[in-house]
């Protein structure tokens, strides 16, 4: 893999890791605040009796009011703002008319372009009261994303940020969904390099500052296969086991990992409160 410095880089994916200034860490910081207010605003909507159809609108809108769009609208044909996963749902629910439930967990997936600039983060949500179960996976899913964020600084490997994940989940008799993964972000949507959440330290792509990307891990309380929907977008557990998952956008700077996507008000994972 090799690397090249962003603002010389054509505005597309062309195999190499784009490395970014002062100009790419401002843009990404505002993108990113902006996500993270979002998805804080949503904590006291979601619950029972409510759509995710209305979850969608409320972003939409949240989106247009702040001069910024939704990156997954009409993406390759998805005509929602965000993702909704639900239960066994792994990743990349459409948001629809059926009202929340009581016990459910639910992952709400929000991508907003800001002056060019792509805020991606997803979190967590439960519904009322959930299984203990569901709290345990929530919670390691949570340390789990944390621990992979703490491996990042310079001249680690792509790899050691999947063996911090795999050393929070497995020893809870969990396991690491291997179809999909984190990804360079920018002024792309989805760009180089891919961050697998499994992986042996010291190998793959080795972080240099500058280096934008997402670490995403998604959790199951099962076995880690998934299948796709026959819509082409929802992915689901094999073993219909439960799902979870948090992402956070970052950067490798010269001392170690800036996140972009912190939550203002602190409701970085469930149980959230309703902070002032």
């Amino acid at each position: 893999m090799t690397y090249v410095e962003a603002a010389t880089a054509p505005l597309r994916k062309t195999g190499q890791i784009k490395l970014h200034g002062a100009e790419g860490f401002t843009g990404m910081r505002r993108a990113g605040q902006l996500v993270a207010e979002v998805l804080d605003l949503l904590v006291e909507h979601v619950k029972p009796g409510v759509a995710t159809e209305e979850l969608d609108r409320l972003v939409f809108e949240f989106a247009l009011d702040h001069g910024a769009l939704p990156a997954t609208l009409m993406y390759r044909g998805y005509a929602k703002s965000i993702c909704t996963s639900i239960n066994h749902v792994v990743c990349h629910g459409i948001p629809n008319e059926k009202p929340l439930r009581e016990g459910d967990i639910v992952n709400i997936d929000v991508t907003l372009v800001l002056d060019g600039w792509h805020g991606d983060s997803s979190r967590m949500y439960t519904v009322g009261e959930i299984p203990r179960r569901a709290e345990r996976l929530v919670d390691v899913t949570y340390e789990a994303m944390m621990a992979g964020i703490h491996a990042i600084r310079p001249e680690a490997t792509i790899g050691d940020i999947g063996a911090a994940i795999q050393a929070v989940v497995e020893p809870n008799h969990m396991s690491v969904v291997r179809d999909f993964c984190g990804h360079g972000v920018g002024r792309l949507f989805h760009d180089e390099p891919n961050v697998v959440h499994v992986g042996h330290g010291g190998e793959g792509p080795v972080l240099k500052p500058g280096m934008f990307f997402t670490v995403e891990p998604m959790i199951n309380l099962g076995r880690p296969h998934v299948k796709v929907l026959s819509d082409g977008w929802t992915a689901v557990t094999r073993d219909r086991s439960l799902s979870a998952q948090f992402e956070h956008s970052v950067a490798v700077t010269d001392e170690g990992v800036e996140i972009f996507t912190l939550s203002p008000k602190g409701l970085h994972k469930p149980p959230y409160g309703l902070r002032a």
